[in-house]
């Protein structure tokens, strides 16, 4: 019988996809889901990127360039240069969705057996891709009590070895929510310069900082012409998560080169999403200022009513729409798959993602989960008093 290669047996499940198939199980037996599960927010997208689409009068879908189309990019570098990120077209290469950007990036930068330094809890795809890859993920650990900030940054140092190539970021971050001060970044970035590393900066979440805080992008910060490189997504900024529009920026052109080799491979993005993602570029900031209210509200409610419930810790995210909140249990995977199969208040459950997936350390994060509160504040309360309920039953 023919065998599956070890990269594809070693190949991470999706801790935020697994348990579809559970939750879909769940509705067809007729139970309401609450999905807290994936970052796909409720928010309308724009009406300007809809309409965009819905007026086009294209005659023959084409292919596009295969580093995206010359009017998009100029508008994203206009877009960069709104938020102090000074680059041009050249520096942009568009992508389906900030996945392929992360794939590009990880396949022009190293090696197999390279490494790639990591704060963990991470988005978990970055583990998918390095496997990918054949790259080893360093973790560099941060926890629940200390709200997921960086540990100092002489432990990255510590990691760095010959095989070393990059120190990858989620800024603001997936799962955590954490937002890396520009102290921060200038120290990563003096890490960076001083072991000839990348810089690499997932900046899909730039737009959702609170509490005053300000968003420091790693092309920002003088001296990381060479060595920094942003993956970024119209996915959240403007709720086109469908879309699957990305793109990777930097000011390095070998980076660019290379990876135009492989957005060669894959021949284009897609033509009619790239319409949609250019007309969002026109967005007013109106927009984003309602969205980081309502997101302001949906956190400040989801934390209050995570802390009345006995035995569980939650980190306050300081931006992006997700939290880490750590449970009275054992194993998060297991309590998940109940919910999904047992559990019903009034015929409604939760899905939830498991947090271990999002950890390279073995056995960190079994007792935690992901929360993406992108519903709306309603639901959110049913939500967490579903799990209230949920704990007390599965742990009596």
């Amino acid at each position: 019988m023919p065998t599956i290669s070890l990269k594809g047996s070693a190949m991470p499940e999706s801790p935020i996809r697994k348990l579809v198939p559970y939750a879909e199980d769940a509705k067809k037996r007729g139970a309401k889901v609450i999905h807290l599960n994936i970052g796909q927010p409720d928010i309308k997208t724009p009406e300007v990127a809809l309409e965009a689409v819905k007026n086009n009068t294209i005659d023959v879908l084409e292919y596009s360039r295969t580093e995206g189309s010359e009017a998009y990019r100029e508008k994203l570098a206009a877009y960069y240069a709104k938020n102090d990120i000074i680059v041009s077209s050249e520096d942009i290469i568009v992508t389906t969705g900030g996945s392929e950007a992360l794939a590009f990036v990880m396949g022009s930068i190293a090696d197999a057996d390279d490494e790639i330094i990591i704060p963990e809890p991470f988005y978990a795809n970055y583990n998918g891709f390095a496997t990918a890859s054949g790259i080893k993920v360093v973790p560099v650990v941060s926890g629940i009590e200390t709200n997921f900030a960086l540990p100092p940054i002489e432990e990255f140092e510590k990691l760095v070895t010959p095989k070393t190539k990059a120190i990858l970021i989620c800024n603001p971050g997936n799962p955590t929510g954490y937002l890396y001060s520009k102290e921060e970044i200038k120290k990563l970035a003096a890490i960076a310069t001083k072991h000839d590393l990348f810089l690499i900066a997932d900046e899909v979440y730039r737009e959702f900082t609170y509490d005053g805080a300000e968003h420091y992008s790693i092309l920002q910060e003088e001296g990381l012409k060479e060595h920094a490189i942003i993956v970024d997504s119209v996915s959240k900024r403007y709720s086109m998560c469908g879309a699957r529009i990305g793109c990777l920026v930097s000011k390095n052109k070998s980076v660019i080169q290379t990876a135009l080799k492989f957005a060669q491979a894959r021949l284009s993005p897609p033509t009619y999403a790239q319409i949609a993602a250019e007309a969002a570029l026109d967005t007013p900031q109106s927009y984003f200022d309602d969205v980081k209210e309502e997101f302001v509200a949906r956190r400040n409610l989801l934390i209050k009513e995570l802390k009345k419930i006995e035995g569980v810790k939650v980190a306050t995210p300081k931006g992006a729409f997700y939290c880490i909140a750590e449970l009275p249990i054992s194993d998060a995977d297991d309590f998940a798959q109940w919910l999904l199969e047992d559990f019903r208040v009034n015929n409604e459950t939760v899905m939830v993602a498991p947090a271990a997936g999002f950890y390279a350390t073995k056995g960190l994060g079994k007792s935690q989960i992901r929360i993406a509160y992108v519903l709306d504040k309603e639901r959110l309360k049913r939500a967490v008093n579903i799990l209230k309920e949920a704990l007390n039953s599965y742990i009596g």
